[in-house]
C-alpha cells in the first residue's frame, strides 16, 4: 500500500525538497500551504488556522492511515527582543510553533489507530545554539525541539517517533530574502556577505534543501524507528565548534 506523507509549507525551499524526494521514493504527498505547487497533492491551508488545518488532515486520513509528519512551514525574523513588537513576536509563533501544534496533534489519531507513524518537525540549529538579533525565530526553533521531546515521549507507546531535524545555514529562497533584507538595511554586498557566510561553516560552503530532505527521507524510513526524541543536526559542523 501507497505510504502517506503530510507536509507543511512543502511548496518551496527545504519543504520542496522533501515533498519533491518523497513522491519520488512512492509516498502520496500532501502539502498544506498557501502558495501553490505542483509537486504532490497541494490542499490551500493557513497553517495558523488549527481548526482548518485539523479539518485537511482528517479529511486526508479519512482517506487512509497517515504515515509520515513533515511540519516544516515557517518563517524567519530578525531582531532583538527590544525591536520585536507583539505583533511579530505572535506572527513568529503562530506560524512556527502554532502550526507544528496544530498538525502533529491532527495527525496523532491516525498514527495511533495504525500504531505507527513518524512525526519529524523543522527546527533550527538556533535550537541548540543562540544567534545574534534573532530573538523571537530562536525561541520558536526551541519550542519546537521540546516539542519533538515531548511527543516522543508521550507517542512511544503508540511506535510512533518524533524527532526535530536541525538544519544551519541552508541555501533556500527564505536564506535569500533574509540576506536581501539585510543588505537592503546595511547597503552590504550580497555576493560578500555571500561569500563570509560560507567561510563561517567549517565544511565552507552552505547546505542544499536537498541534503536536508535525505535525513528527513531517512527519519521516516523504517531504518530509523529506534530513533526518537533526537535533535539531527545538519549544519556542516557550525554547532560543533
Amino acid at each position: 500500500m501507497t505510504k502517506v506523507c503530510v507536509i507543511t509549507g512543502g511548496s518551496s525551499g527545504i519543504g520542496l525538497s522533501v515533498a519533491t524526494l518523497f513522491v519520488q521514493q512512492g509516498y502520496q504527498v500532501y502539502n498544506l500551504d498557501i502558495s501553490p505547487s505542483d509537486v504532490g497533492k497541494f490542499c490551500s491551508c493557513d497553517i495558523t488556522d488549527t481548526q482548518q488545518v485539523s479539518q485537511v488532515i482528517n479529511t486526508i486520513a479519512k482517506q487512509g492511515p497517515i504515515d509520515v509528519l513533515v511540519s516544516n512551514a515557517g518563517i524567519h525574523f530578525s531582531a532583538t527582543i527590544e525591536d520585536t513588537s507583539e505583533a511579530d513576536f505572535d506572527k513568529v509563533f503562530n506560524i512556527n510553533v502554532k502550526g507544528a501544534y496544530a498538525a502533529v496533534k491532527a495527525v496523532l489519531p491516525s498514527m495511533k489507530a495504525q500504531n505507527k507513524g513518524a512525526i519529524i518537525l523543522m527546527s533550527s540549529d538556533q535550537a541548540i545554539i543562540g544567534k545574534q538579533n534573532s530573538f523571537a525565530y530562536n525561541l520558536s526553533k526551541a519550542a519546537l525541539a521540546s516539542m519533538a521531546k515531548t511527543t516522543a515521549l508521550d507517542y512511544a507507546s503508540f511506535n510512533i517517533t518524533a524527532n526535530a531535524v536541525c538544519p544551519g545555514t541552508i541555501e533556500t529562497p527564505l536564506y535569500h530574502k533574509a540576506i536581501d533584507a539585510y543588505c537592503a538595511k546595511s547597503g552590504a554586498d550580497k555576493a560578500q556577505v555571500h561569500s563570509e557566510e560560507e567561510k563561517l561553516q567549517p565544511l565552507n560552503r552552505l547546505g542544499q534543501p536537498e541534503e536536508v530532505a535525505e535525513l528527513v527521507l531517512f527519519l521516516a524510513s523504517d531504518k530509523a524507528r529506534f530513533i526518537t526524541g533526537s535533535l539531527q543536526v545538519i549544519d556542516g559542523g557550525y554547532t560543533a565548534q
